[in-house]
């Protein structure tokens, strides 16, 4: 697994659990919604997020690192 697409996998469940917690328990978990969606965007803006360091200090490489990325890139 690359660090991009466990970024990808963690926020879209954190969105997901945050807007169920909203829906079921307090809507003040849809701050937590709008907190992952703000730090997407400055990601994408930045190219840096907390939990791709996070994901890296675990061992996950980049998706330009693995052995596959050059086989995908060139078709």
């Amino acid at each position: 697994m690359t660090v991009e697409r466990a970024l990808r996998l963690v926020a879209g469940l954190f969105i997901l659990l945050s807007l169920a917690l909203g829906y079921w328990v307090s809507p003040y978990w849809y701050l937590f919604t709008a907190f992952v969606g703000l730090n997407l965007f400055q990601s994408g803006l930045t190219n840096w997020c907390p939990a791709m360091y996070i994901f890296r200090k675990l061992g996950l490489r980049d998706a330009s690192s693995t052995p596959n990325a050059a086989k995908s890139a060139s078709h």
